[in-house]
């Protein structure tokens, strides 16, 4: 079966293919994912992304390149989105403050910056709520937070923008 022949077929139709594409190129897009992440249980979960984004992409993929390099290409972009969020400077900063925060200070203090989260949450709309979730929350990078809302990049950043202007006015209030 060619790529050319189920490109315009459903989703349910290009799994066959894909689940063949996942058997022969599976190992080099793990390789591919090893050699980015470095960390082999990384590797295996951004594999799993990658023939995702393949199935939910199928129906564009254009014949232009081999498979593989298609294959390779979304699994490098997925690989690099991931490190690029691992470096994000508020997970260095969150990494920091739990460190130092003692034990005492946990149980109540949580529930309490959970409520005072979820208090400004509610000020927004459904997709807003959705954006801050995926980012902040599921820790997307911003093109993973746009394809999942359908929406562009931009537009994104401005909604994360106003969430956490809000953010920083409420808390600056209730101080």
């Amino acid at each position: 079966m060619t790529l050319r022949l189920i490109h315009k077929e459903t989703q349910q139709q290009q799994r066959p293919a894909l689940r063949e594409l996942y058997e022969n190129y599976g190992g080099s897009v793990y390789g591919r994912c090893v050699y980015l992440l470095r960390d082999k249980a990384k590797a295996e979960d951004a594999m799993q992304d990658v023939f995702a984004k393949a199935l939910e992409n199928y129906s564009h993929f254009r014949s232009e390149s081999s498979p593989l390099t298609w294959l390779m290409q979304i699994a490098t972009h997925h690989c690099l989105n991931l490190l690029r969020s691992e470096r994000a400077p508020w997970r260095s900063r969150f990494r920091r403050e739990q460190t130092a925060r003692s034990e005492a200070q946990g149980g109540p203090a949580v529930l309490e910056a959970r409520d005072f989260v979820r208090r400004v949450l509610m000020r927004f709309d459904a997709e807003t709520q959705t954006v801050a979730v995926l980012y902040y929350v599921d820790e997307m990078t911003l093109d993973e937070v746009a394809q999942a809302v359908g929406r562009s990049v931009p537009t994104v950043r401005k909604r994360l923008e106003a969430f956490a202007l809000a953010m920083r006015n409420e808390a600056g209030a209730s101080s």
